[in-house]
């Protein structure tokens, strides 16, 4: 791995000098490259995790819209900012630190890696991603694709290593910071080692976002939203949708629509264009949820549809009458399964959407949403969406607070997080 960092580095030492004009270049040639092989990516990242071939296509397409936003605007982000005060001359420039270590996640195999890595590098830094090691394909054709679109070597570098090496590539001096999307437990041991070191560090975390329906939504509007919000990459996502907060009046009806919206899903072969929901990634993941979902039961859960696992599939799953102590209300749940519960008023919704210990999203569903703007402010969240369910855009920062993490991708805040903010002061003697 030494080798592998030390030619990251030779690379940095080059790159950083090269032309905005030419990066620009560069990062419109990434997109060209997902555009034109866009069905044979999106294959390898099915055949991997199971994604729905679908989901998968419009992964890879998302991927190249972040190369080109980054591509039309990086160079403004970066651009020097020139501020008054009693120097002749002084303004802020933003330079590259150097290698940036990514620990990427298994569930949006490419997605997680172009967010990180395309501002990154256009930044001036170069990367080196240790992926999950469930998506191994995936991994090294990432390496590949950046080298077709004509980055030079080293800037882009996988790194083929367990989990246990991560905190040896944090602590290599070279290094200058890292970020990690992926677990809570994961992102606290990258934590302590980025500390240790006093380097950078960026976490996009687990959420557990609830979805808050009131009396005056669109029922039929909103179920379909909500079906996307939880189902999308069968509820392997960490800004899905997972308590479902319906006002108390409309709670039997939406719950009624939302079952059988969920009963007309086609579930299948992942490689089926039909299928919508496909198996969970992994067994491990299904144990777990069905674990979290009968530990729920239990404690007086009333289950509504599904709840039955073979193998790695996890069939969508409505539970209702949830408390906040069960399982499927406190924890993440990384599966479709759906948690609901009623609310009275929307000072309830409010403190009932906060009672988590993370803090990724909230997304409110109303006629009146400019009634719902005096609230915003008491959501603890990294992201209020109104009428919509909570999601990634290259325009907007992304990423929470709380057990959901913290800084930010995505945006001109992404860009940021990796560059040294150098004050320049000029004055004559």
């Amino acid at each position: 791995m030494n080798q592998l960092i030390q030619t990251a580095y030779s690379a940095f030492l080059n790159w950083r000098n090269t032309s905005f004009s030419k990066r620009k270049g560069l990062a419109l040639s990434l997109s060209e490259q997902l555009r034109k092989n866009t069905f044979q990516y999106a294959q390898i990242i099915t055949d991997e995790m199971f994604k729905p071939i679908t989901q998968s296509i419009s992964e890879v397409e998302k991927c190249a819209w972040v190369s080109e936003f980054y591509a039309e605007n990086f160079e403004t982000f970066l651009a020097k900012q020139i501020i008054k005060t009693d120097a002749e001359e002084s303004f802020v420039t933003y330079e590259p630190l150097g290698v940036i270590l990514g620990v990427m996640p298994w569930n949006f195999p490419f997605w997680q890696v172009f967010r990180f890595a395309v501002p990154t590098l256009l930044a001036g830094n170069t990367v080196v991603v240790k992926h999950a090691s469930n998506v191994p394909k995936s991994a090294q054709l990432l390496q590949e694709i950046f080298e077709r679109a004509g980055f030079p070597k080293g800037s882009y570098t996988n790194l083929p290593i367990k989990s246990n090496e991560v905190a040896a590539i944090i602590a290599h001096p070279f290094v200058k910071g890292v970020s990690l999307t992926g677990s809570e437990s994961a992102g606290k041991a990258v934590a302590i080692e980025a500390g240790k070191h006093l380097k950078k560090c960026v976490l996009e975390l687990g959420g557990n976002n609830a979805f808050i329906v009131c009396k005056d939504a669109n029922l039929e509007k909103t179920v379909g939203i909500a079906i996307n919000a939880r189902m999308q990459n069968a509820g392997q996502s960490c800004i899905a949708a997972k308590r479902f907060l319906i006002d108390q009046s409309i709670e039997n009806e939406f719950t009624e629509l939302y079952v059988n919206a969920i009963k007309k899903l086609k579930i299948g072969d992942s490689k089926d264009f039909d299928t919508q929901i496909g198996p969970l990634a992994r067994t491990d993941l299904a144990i777990e949820l069905e674990i979290q979902v009968q530990k729920s039961i239990e404690m007086g859960a009333q289950l509504i549809l599904g709840g039955t696992r073979t193998d790695n599939f996890y069939e969508p799953t409505v539970l209702t009458k949830i408390t906040p102590e069960m399982p499927v209300f406190k924890e993440e749940t990384f599966g479709p399964v759906v948690a609901m519960s009623s609310f009275k008023t929307i000072e309830e919704a409010i403190s009932l959407s906060n009672q988590s210990e993370f803090g990724l999203g909230v997304s409110i569903f109303t006629k009146d949403s400019n009634a719902i703007k005096k609230y915003i402010s008491l959501f603890d969240e990294g992201a209020v969406f109104i009428n919509e369910l909570v999601k990634s855009d290259p325009r907007l920062p992304f990423g929470g607070v709380k057990k959901s993490g913290y800084g930010r991708e995505l945006a001109k805040n992404g860009i940021m997080e990796f560059v040294n903010v150098k004050t320049i002061y000029i004055k004559s003697l």
